[in-house]
């Protein structure tokens, strides 16, 4: 049989061997059978795209500059969604099972073209998928970077959620900012894959010098710990990935959707960090609140007035005048108890409740400096109070 006696017969049979092949993928692939009409109707088409582009490739196999397009180009582009490269695998298999089926009495050259063919199709399918991976990786990529700058900037809108999603953040409930500096090549898988081991999931941004990472608690594990790691274990995990200098972990927040004020407070706290003269890593970055409040940061200023000033300004033992009055006699307790007409032992006592109230220590010298700065802080917030006007002169 001559080369065009062949290609006589191959096209003379093609539908018959797609009308197989279809009959074949209906009774040996479940997740064929199992797709909604559509979908299973463009598969069928690439398996006849398949056989068809045999024929062109048998007739002429140096004409067909890549034969991927005339396979997998009668799909649709969303059928890469919804099959994978593993089923895609198998349908080039079936179909190729079932071309060597009837062409088992061919001759030799025919059946050698198959194998070469069956080669070349399934890493052109390969490549396909690779691309695929590749643009959808540079889509995810700029992304996560527009995801983190909303985050960062506080820009929040209706579709940060669904983009979130879109990236496939399995992160749930409470939530973490970390940053830091950046070092000269980030490697973000590394900062994923070690994040996976901690039962945590991240989004990941780079801006210049800083390295911004946006931690969640991973409920995708299938037997994620009872007790998951503290986002203080996980920083401490992923300090490595991070560059030298300040790398600060943001405060906790409820949800992903509220990150912004994890960001702000971390942002915050990095600008500042070169104010201490022992720089820990990872930083928190309420450990910086006295300097935050001096940089001009508002929500450290709240949260000095909030968890300092008021706490004692309503306390009944009068903590916050006894503070004033501790901070301006030199730290003396002698002289404190002077000025307020009380025993040295009464100071101490306020002294040891001011500590166990707010959880800063008016002995330690650092906490000190906390706790002075909030009530000045907290006694400018006040509204001012007219004096009382001057007595008239009796006529």
């Amino acid at each position: 049989m001559t080369k065009k006696q062949t290609l006589t017969w191959l096209r003379k049979i093609s539908g018959d061997m797609s009308r197989a092949t279809l009959e074949h993928l209906e009774a040996t692939l479940p997740w064929y059978r199992l797709m909604p009409p559509g979908r299973r109707s463009s598969v069928g088409m690439v398996a006849q795209a398949g056989i068809t582009s045999f024929i062109s490739w048998y007739e002429s196999p140096g004409s067909t500059p890549w034969i991927a397009s005339d396979v997998f180009g009668a799909a649709p582009r969303e059928l890469l969604r919804s099959v994978s490269l593993q089923q895609t695998l198998q349908l080039i298999k079936v179909t190729v099972e079932v071309v060597e089926e009837y062409l088992s009495d061919a001759p030799s050259d025919v059946r050698e073209a198959i194998l070469r063919y069956s080669r070349d199709i399934a890493f052109a399918a390969a490549d396909v998928y690779a691309r695929a991976a590749e643009a959808r990786g540079l889509w995810d990529a700029r992304l996560e970077a527009l995801v983190v700058d909303s985050i960062l900037s506080g820009e929040y809108d209706q579709e940060l959620p669904s983009r979130i999603a879109a990236l496939g953040w399995t992160g749930h409930g409470e939530v973490c900012v970390l940053v830091g500096t950046s070092p000269r090549m980030v490697d973000v898988d590394e900062i994923r894959r070690l994040s996976r081991h901690l039962f945590a999931d991240v989004l990941v941004g780079i801006q210049g010098n800083r390295l911004v990472v946006v931690v969640g608690r991973n409920v995708d594990e299938e037997a994620p710990p009872a007790t998951p790691p503290s986002f203080r274990v996980i920083a401490e995990a992923l300090e490595g990935c991070f560059g030298p200098g300040p790398y600060v972990v943001g405060p906790v927040v409820p949800a992903v959707v509220d990150a912004v004020t994890s960001a702000k407070s971390a942002l915050a706290a990095f600008s500042v960090a070169h104010g201490l003269r022992d720089l820990p890593r990872p930083l928190d970055a309420d450990d910086v609140l006295p300097e935050r409040a001096l940089a001009g940061d508002p929500v450290a200023r709240r949260a000095l007035i909030r968890e300092i000033y008021d706490v004692l300004s309503e306390h009944p033992l009068d903590l916050l005048d006894t503070m004033w009055t501790y901070f301006e006699t030199g730290h003396s307790l002698e002289a404190t108890a002077r000025h307020l007409f009380v025993h040295p032992n009464t100071v101490r006592y306020r002294l040891k409740k001011v500590a166990e109230l707010v959880t800063w220590d008016p002995g330690a010298p650092r906490d000190a400096l906390v706790l002075h700065l909030a009530i000045i802080l907290g006694t400018l917030g006040k509204p001012r109070t007219a004096p009382p006007p001057p007595p008239r002169a009796a006529l």
